[in-house]
């Protein structure tokens, strides 16, 4: 099946893109802000350029992957999908993957996430990548031929407006991304829908250490004002109808910030 096949068989696929009734003018800059600097970032790593991730430190990227069983998977494929990583997690360490699942990967970004899911669920599975910055999905498609991935595909969409079937994927992850949407509660709806009943929700991610983190002068496109408590995250998660729902801070990522393990599932019922 095609990257665009798989988008065609869901009605949101035709649609435009969806921001909520309630969006404001300064949520539509913070897209743009988004996409800007993530194509910004693609164009730079196929070029072959040193990335450095959007909060400027030295607790994002490939390295979150070192002594994990990732590594020996992320050292056969090209060197650009590690040096492409924006991540502040290893989402594969926060699921367990089981061959001939489908996956989804919410923004994501140069394909490093959606290629090492590729190689977990096997042939009989997919991974599924979802980004909305052309230059994104051009460097993981590269990406994905260059390391002979046949099971991966990437579509361009919204984490708020998910181009796929109602319960089509088993597993949702993500790195570092949903920090940056301004409609959480948009996200974690699709992510329910999504969801097949069972589903697993495995995600790294950013939360503020207090409300108070969100008024700080903080671009939204790297770390900051858009993110949520982990009370908040967790609250937004149950009102999307997922249980098993723990959010559990790692390491300091920012000022006012921590990196998160998010786990959650769709009931069975």
């Amino acid at each position: 099946m095609t990257d665009e096949s798989i988008a065609a068989t869901s009605p949101a696929a035709t649609s435009p893109t969806a921001t909520g009734p309630a969006a404001t003018s300064a949520a539509a800059d913070a897209v743009v802000r988004v996409r800007d600097r993530y194509a910004a970032a693609a164009t730079r790593a196929a070029a072959g350029q040193t990335l450095v991730d959007p909060c400027e430190t030295t607790v994002f990227g490939a390295g979150l992957y070192d002594g994990t069983d990732a590594a020996a998977s992320l050292a056969v494929l090209p060197a650009g999908v590690a040096e492409a990583s924006l991540g502040c997690g290893n989402p594969l360490a926060v699921v367990d993957l089981r061959e001939g699942e489908t996956v989804l990967d919410l923004g994501s970004g140069g394909g490093i996430d959606v290629l090492l899911s590729a190689r977990r669920v096997g042939p009989a599975g997919r991974a599924i990548g979802l980004d909305m910055t052309d230059e994104m999905l051009d460097l993981a498609r590269r990406h994905a031929a260059e390391a002979g991935v046949a099971n991966a595909a990437f579509l361009k969409g919204r984490i708020e407006d998910i181009p796929l079937p109602d319960a089509s994927v088993d597993v949702v992850i993500s790195n570092c991304v949903i920090t940056l949407s301004t409609d959480k509660p948009a996200v974690f709806r699709e992510i329910a829908r999504v969801l097949r009943p069972g589903g697993r929700l495995g995600v790294s991610d950013l939360v503020a250490d207090a409300v108070a983190t969100r008024t700080q002068d903080v671009d939204p496109t790297g770390c900051g004002v858009t993110a949520v408590t982990a009370d908040e995250y967790r609250v937004m998660l149950a009102e999307a109808g997922l249980d098993g729902i723990s959010v559990t801070p790692t390491h300091e990522a920012g000022p006012g910030l921590s990196a998160a393990i998010v786990r959650a599932r769709r009931p069975e019922v």
